[in-house]
């Protein structure tokens, strides 16, 4: 019978939050052991969020280099090879991204194991080789006892039904990967990862038709935000239909044929791909955890409390598996709390601060309380919303649909949230996270210097509207 081997902290999955809690615990002292079995760096860093930037930031460059008239600049036969753009994206971005995770692993002499982790109780789990297994003596790969766990195993793309994922019915994993633009290309889910994709594939020259089931794309964003991305989506000649219920997808071999209904009745559209990204589901099935007593929720999710432990007081998670949003810059915070919790630090997860950011055409961002939040709450506040189109380095951008908007306390002047949407909001957020975070009052943004020309500068013109001192506006 093979040996166990005693380890100390052990984390399952190498993704955002997972290798960020491995470097936190290793600095802390700990003992630690990584298990991976596809991605270092986890979906975000290989058919996420970073590759998904990477071709954003590509139709950028060719729409850009089609029409830069408004500068007085003529192109001609502009083109694209695919090809190389994937290329590019997966060598200099994923492959860089990647290769520095498992660097840091080796920095921070964080045993690395590649494998498959199986659960067999509170305290035990086997990891299996990925691909064919071989079964040992023992029952099948080398079994690890282990004092402390965190479970950092992500999520995967809903598969509905009548939209099984093939050759031409994607998640967003197999569009990010496809080798030829599509002339045609249906999204069905208008949320961010759609939107996103959407405008990115219609900048590089695919007609996009986006199928969403609820009254409006993106909801999870104030309207007067998503009316203006809209508005650019549409200017991309993207046929945007809402109330839209996604029936069936029929590969036809060189195309198919996607059928939805609007108020029940039908309407089928050819394309050459269909895109289907209408949520995600935690990876919390399929490796044991039925075996612990860890205690998920309705939807699948690991209870937890403010410092990432479930009710077994030894096991952690961290990331999609845990409520709240599915944002990588949540898991990194989670992770690094769940590590300092193992080493004893009274950390704990606020959630107060963390920034929600849609990559469209205008960025989107938002922290804290919006002003529909605030109403719900009965909260007596005052709104401030000052433009782009009042701040001169977005209109020597050519950038000027958008806004910052601020929420303060109307008795304390304490900046309760903040939205913006406009050019670079993903970087500005940072900012109004900081000082939604200290909770500073809208004195304390107005009396912040911010240079000029720039695009910071309408935080600080809207904590004036907000003081009652309005100034470019």
């Amino acid at each position: 019978m093979a040996e166990v081997e005693q380890k100390q902290t052990v984390i399952i999955g190498a993704g955002p939050g997972g290798y960020v809690a491995a470097i936190r615990a290793a600095e802390l002292g700990q003992q630690v052991t990584i298990i991976e079995k596809e991605y270092f760096g986890g979906v975000c860093l290989n058919v996420g969020c970073v590759p998904s930037k990477a071709l954003i930031q590509a139709g950028h460059r060719l729409r850009e280099a089609n029409d830069s008239q408004v500068y007085g600049i003529t192109t001609n036969n502009v083109s694209i090879d695919f090809t190389k753009t994937q290329a590019w994206k997966d060598q200099k971005i994923v492959k860089r991204m990647t290769s520095g995770v498992q660097m840091l692993m080796k920095k921070h002499k964080v045993e690395v194991i590649e494998g498959e982790a199986f659960l067999d109780n509170n305290n035990q789990l086997r990891v299996m080789p990925v691909g064919p297994r071989q079964f040992m003596d023992n029952g099948g790969g080398h079994t690890i006892h282990f004092d402390n766990l965190i479970i950092a195993t992500g999520s995967r793309p809903i598969e509905i039904k009548g939209f099984k994922f093939g050759d031409r019915v994607l998640s967003s994993t197999g569009l990010l990967n496809l080798t030829e633009i599509p002339k045609e290309l249906v999204v069905v889910g208008g949320g961010y990862i759609g939107t996103e994709l959407a405008g990115a594939f219609a900048d590089l020259g695919a007609h996009v038709t986006i199928l969403e089931g609820s009254p409006n794309i993106i909801p999870n964003f104030e309207r007067d935000m998503v009316n203006i991305v809209e508005k650019h989506l549409k200017g991309k000649k993207i046929d945007i239909v809402t109330n839209a219920m996604a029936k069936e997808a029929i590969d036809k071999g060189d195309s198919v044929d996607v059928t939805y209904e609007v108020d029940g009745k039908p309407t089928t559209l050819s394309a050459d791909y269909v895109m289907v990204s209408v949520g995600r589901k935690p990876n919390t099935d399929n490796f044991g955890l039925e075996l612990t007593d860890v205690e998920l929720t309705d939807r699948g999710l690991v209870k937890t409390d403010e410092q990432g432990r479930t009710n077994v007081s030894n096991i952690y998670a961290i990331g999609d598996i845990t409520d709240g949003p599915a944002l990588a810059h949540k898991a990194f915070f989670q992770g690094k709390t769940a590590a300092g919790a193992i080493s004893g630090e009274k950390t704990a997860n606020d959630y107060l601060s963390v920034p929600s950011v849609c990559f469209n055409d205008p960025e989107m961002a938002s922290v804290g309380l919006t002003q529909t939040q605030a109403k719900e709450q009965g909260l007596d506040v005052k709104v401030a919303k000052f433009p782009f189109a009042g701040n001169a380095r977005a209109v020597s951008l050519d950038s000027v649909d958008g806004f910052v908007k601020l929420i303060s306390d109307k008795k304390t002047g304490t900046v309760l949230g903040g939205q913006v949407v406009g050019p670079n909001a993903s970087d500005l957020i940072s900012e109004l996270s900081v000082i939604v975070n200290c909770q500073l009052n809208e004195e304390d943004v107005a009396l912040t210097i911010h240079p000029h020309p720039t695009l910071g500068e309408p935080i600080q013109e809207a904590a004036d509207m907000l003081m009652g001192y309005p100034t470019n506006i």
